[in-house]
């Protein structure tokens, strides 16, 4: 699942060489962490969302498949996470 997201990403971004992908397992959860340089952040998110969400969506519907539930959460290298922002 990790690759995916990777991918997903790193398709999306001007600078690929600086998306990094952190898996968290949390009980039956796994959070990615995704971290692009702070030029790619407007592409990863686009207009209202868009963009952050339909890569949420894939990846859920990949996890759903086999079973298993994930939230993605996107960041800049220079910003923190918000725990609770970015959940799917």
């Amino acid at each position: 699942m990790q690759e995916l997201v990777e991918f997903l990403f790193r398709s999306l971004v001007t600078h690929p060489e600086d998306v990094h992908v952190e898996a968290h397992q949390e009980g039956d959860v796994t959070t990615y962490r995704v971290t692009v340089h702070p030029d790619d952040m407007g592409r990863v998110i686009g207009r209202q969302g868009r963009i952050a969400h339909a890569v949420r969506s894939v990846v859920g519907a990949a996890a759903h498949r086999q079973g298993r539930r994930v939230h993605v959460l996107i960041g800049s290298q220079e910003s923190s996470f918000n725990e609770d922002a970015g959940r799917s």
